[in-house]
């Protein structure tokens, strides 16, 4: 996190909610997380416990995003993500001093990316061979 900047767990458990009620109402990506979360409830807690152990490195994640999204890989495209990150940025400037929101905005791309890479763009096995032994 840059210096002096930073966020709260009060701060992650008032932005998440806000942030994902914007995501289930959204046309575009809302009927996606409809059919892939069951436990509204739970899932907000699991996606605070990430944004505390990514912005304040405090650990109470226990999870696997990547696999969690490979999981409904048929139902997300790329510009999703980048409906997800306008939705985010969003969320963050209203909610959020700005260079708090700056962070948060700055974090998230970084994760999708990593995660648009891992799921779109994998090379077929044996070219990752090649590189490995390159």
């Amino acid at each position: 996190m840059a210096t002096g900047t930073v966020i709260t767990e009060t701060q992650i458990a008032t932005l998440i909610p806000r942030f994902y009620d914007r995501v289930r109402a959204d046309a575009l990506i809302g009927p996606v997380f409809a059919g892939a979360i069951a436990d509204w409830p739970l899932h907000l807690e699991k996606l605070m416990a990430f944004w505390s152990s990514v912005m304040l490195t405090s650990g109470r994640y226990k999870g696997n995003p990547m696999s969690a999204h490979m999981k409904h890989l048929a139902r997300i495209t790329p510009p999703m993500f980048d409906r997800w990150l306008a939705l985010w940025a969003d969320v963050t400037t209203e909610s959020l001093p700005i260079d708090t929101a700056a962070t948060l905005q700055a974090k998230a791309e970084r994760i999708a990316q990593s995660l648009k890479l891992a799921l779109y763009f994998r090379l077929p096995p044996h070219a990752a061979a090649a590189v490995v032994g390159a």
